[in-house]
């Protein structure tokens, strides 16, 4: 439980929305390298760029969940601050001037690119850690272009450094839907064919450039419900509606509240993984989880002797897929949108983020959970050097051999049929 302490906000947030499924046959998409691996003892320093990492995470995933609710306050709500993150910082690599500014208030990402890199490299390497007996944790991350189009090396080696993604080139300018195709399927085989269709048709018209992620997550509780205890009982919905639930009923989680939210702790096999079950204050709306709250009830979970209690959770089984544009524009991220944008540190011919396409995939029963999510980010192509000027001879012409100092003409000719002699 100490680890869970100090990676909590962060790595709850990023397993608790993270991939899964049934292996698809399917190409695999760009081979991904080995990820970077986590020392068995971490620094102050690593602990402190983690928790950082996580806190950054958990207060961008907060703010995108608060934004959601509020547009639908009615709907189920399924996303991977995780993955999102990781779609939307392989974008900010390649971003300058006032679109980096605004991309890193919204992500809570440094600005320097040394920091930058050793937080990602870190987070990454902290993500493929939780991969260990009894919880299943991948990730892939991806960046296609079209071969049209010239990447910067520097920007495809910050990708590397940062998020282990290669590059592979598709024809997204001259044949998107062909494209569109072959993402889906490599996104379908990350995560085990619970995210079959990421991008929708039509979603890739002018894009030059698209970053994926997909996280998969098949984590087995470290003490699991028992089916019999499984129960129905009432819930009442967002609109207000009485339903009927069927109740994961267990005891012996540990308990905490703070700001009137009730926070309970399940673990997973192996302890570095726990969802955490968050009942917020009676009342209409969406209340707001604040990071500080978050992090104070992840602290006193982690706490030797919280108090334990008894639970009753419904099992569910959600899924999702929704464009990221308007909550992302909302949260201050819109000039990224725009013509205004700068992703130069890309490629001089980008021009701004055309898409943003999220899925994710939830399912709590009574042995343990299984989730998938996937972020597709598009950067459209922008003016791209203007072609050679061609003109084509494909009517009569004349033809003049001359002195290019007097103009003096030594052969003059009109060509009136090329076929004849």
């Amino acid at each position: 439980m100490p680890r869970l302490a100090a990676l909590a906000a962060g790595a709850f947030l990023a397993a608790s929305a993270t991939g899964c499924g049934t292996a698809a046959s399917v190409p695999p998409g760009p081979a991904q390298p080995a990820l970077p691996t986590l020392p068995a003892t971490l620094t102050a320093a690593q602990l402190a760029t983690l928790r950082a990492a996580g806190q950054a995470d958990a207060s961008f995933g907060l703010n995108v969940l608060t934004s959601r609710c509020r547009q639908d306050p009615r709907a189920n709500l399924a996303f991977s601050p995780a993955s999102l993150a990781s779609g939307l910082g392989m974008a900010y690599l390649g971003a300058r001037g006032t679109t980096q500014a605004a991309m890193s208030g919204v992500l809570g990402l440094p600005a320097g690119r040394a920091a930058l890199l050793a937080r990602l490299r870190t987070r990454t390497a902290l993500l493929g850690s939780l991969d260990r007996p009894g919880v299943t944790v991948s990730i892939s991350n991806r960046i296609w272009a079209d071969p049209s189009l010239v990447t910067d090396p520097p920007y495809l080696a910050a990708l590397r450094a940062g998020y282990q993604a290669r590059l592979a080139h598709l024809p997204l300018l001259t044949a998107p839907g062909q494209a569109r195709q072959a993402i889906n399927a490599a996104v379908a085989a990350d995560t085990r064919g619970h995210i079959p269709a990421l991008l929708p048709p039509g979603s890739l018209d002018h894009t030059g450039w698209l970053l994926t992620d997909a996280l998969y997550l098949n984590a087995a509780w470290r003490n699991p419900f028992d089916p019999a205890e499984t129960m129905p009982g009432r819930f009442t919905t967002a609109a207000g509606q009485p339903v009927t639930a069927h109740y994961l009923n267990g005891s012996g989680f540990a308990a905490a509240r703070d700001q009137g939210w009730t926070a309970v702790a399940l673990p997973y096999r192996g302890g570095r993984l726990a969802m955490l079950a968050l009942l917020p204050p009676a009342g209409p709306g969406c209340p707001a989880l604040a990071t500080a709250t978050l992090t104070a009830v992840s602290r006193a979970l982690a706490a030797p002797g919280a108090p334990l209690t008894a639970v009753s959770l419904p099992k569910v089984s959600m899924a999702a897929s929704t464009s990221m544009d308007p909550v992302l524009e909302q949260l201050g991220m819109g000039i990224a949108f725009t013509s205004s944008a700068d992703f130069s540190g890309l490629s001089r011919q980008a021009c701004c983020i055309g898409l943003v396409q999220h899925a994710a995939t939830l399912a709590v029963a009574e042995k343990g959970t299984v989730a998938s999510a996937a972020t597709s980010v598009g950067i459209i192509a922008g003016a791209a050097p203007a072609p050679r000027s061609q003109v084509v001879f494909n009517r009569p012409y004349l033809l003049l051999v001359a002195d290019t100092v007097t103009g003096e003409p030594l052969l003059l000719a009109r060509v009136a049929d090329p076929a004849r002699g």
